[in-house]
């Protein structure tokens, strides 16, 4: 599978690494662990908008995971079984896109802009030395994500989605492991 993120700049997202225990629980479902997940038990993530979103070949190949009936919709390529992003629904022009199916030349920060948060600590595995640790997202975080997904929905940044379709439902079947 081949994509493309188009407009991504460090002013269009948001740049994390989550800890939480669903991220942790998806990487290693897909048998991605070591290649997903920093010592910490880390995802790098960046927030952008679905529609910025493009599947260029091998959409055939994507798949859908919930970790409960009401989890994130969690999207990966079933060819490799590399993470994609983690979507809430498709009324919601938020992703946030997963490192791994990411190519950056050169400094993913140059390119990203810096991790503003590292969040979900309590979740991380060991004690984490990251900067700006936290147990939740904070405050300033948050604002700027509900900001963005704000100025995304207004602008129906949503669609075109190649995660869902245009009344929002998904575009392929999802299963739930419950």
């Amino acid at each position: 599978m081949r994509g493309e993120a188009v407009k991504i700049t460090p002013n269009n997202g948001t740049h994390i690494v989550c800890c939480c225990d669903d991220c942790q629980a998806f990487a290693n479902h897909l048998g991605q662990g070591p290649a997903v997940l920093d010592q910490f038990g880390g995802t790098d993530i960046f927030q952008t908008s679905q529609s910025q979103v493009k599947i260029k070949k091998g959409q055939e190949n994507l798949r859908c995971l919930r970790l409960s009936s009401t989890g994130l919709y969690r999207w990966y390529t079933g060819c490799c079984n590399t993470p994609v992003g983690n979507t809430l629904n498709g009324k919601f022009p938020f992703i946030g896109l997963i490192h791994s199916f990411i190519h950056i030349k050169g400094n993913r920060e140059s390119m990203l802009g810096p991790v503003r948060a590292y969040v979900q600590t309590q979740h991380a595995l060991g004690t984490p030395s990251y900067p700006r640790a936290a147990k939740a997202f904070p405050l300033g975080v948050t604002l700027r994500i509900v900001r963005k997904m704000a100025h995304w929905k207004l602008k129906g940044m949503h669609q075109p989605s190649v995660f869902f379709d245009a009344d929002g439902k998904p575009a392929v079947d999802v299963v739930i492991r419950d």
